[in-house]
């Protein structure tokens, strides 16, 4: 019997930081078990450099990373998400387009690195906070039993692991 993959998908407004970095890293760490994806309701069109230097300082992949809309995770051809996770504030607040399927869904914001100002040390520490919160809260996500929950135990955890502390 074969082991499904699941999709997940990581939506923020920009998708240029925290929903990229969080598809790569659960691409890398999940491999085998899920298949990530990620989007935004205004794509910027453009990956943050200093999102791209994080993952790199961290040995994540970053090919084939790229700023796209949500709406392509709408259309007919598109996969099937399993789960939805809202990194940021404003996409958990925005009506998402309509997925197939009935995919779980979940908020774990995650303070928007883009945003930071300072020092070029003190950006790039907003960076790494937010790596580290989003690996922390994969990382726990990997952990769930998910084939033996059933749908509102799953949810509930889901929920549980995007209360964790900032």
């Amino acid at each position: 019997m074969t082991t499904p993959i699941y999709n997940v998908l990581f939506l923020c407004t920009g998708n240029s930081a925290r929903s990229i970095m969080a598809e790569a890293l659960l691409n890398q760490l999940g491999r085998g078990k899920f298949r990530a994806y990620s989007a935004g309701s205004h794509p910027r069109g453009t990956v943050h450099p200093q999102a791209l230097d994080a993952l790199t300082r961290n040995q994540v992949s970053t090919e084939g990373l790229h700023s796209k809309s949500w709406d392509e995770f709408a259309k007919p051809d598109a996969p099937v998400m399993h789960f939805v996770l809202t990194v940021c504030d404003k996409a958990a607040g925005e009506t998402c387009p309509l997925l197939p399927g009935q995919p779980m869904s979940a908020h774990w914001g995650v303070p928007d690195p883009v945003g930071a100002v300072g020092s070029e040390e003190e950006i790039r520490k907003a960076y790494s906070d937010a790596f580290l919160i989003l690996h922390r809260r994969i990382s726990l996500f990997l952990s769930l039993p998910i084939e033996k929950l059933d749908h509102l135990s799953l949810q509930s955890e889901m929920s549980q692991i995007g209360r964790q502390p900032a």
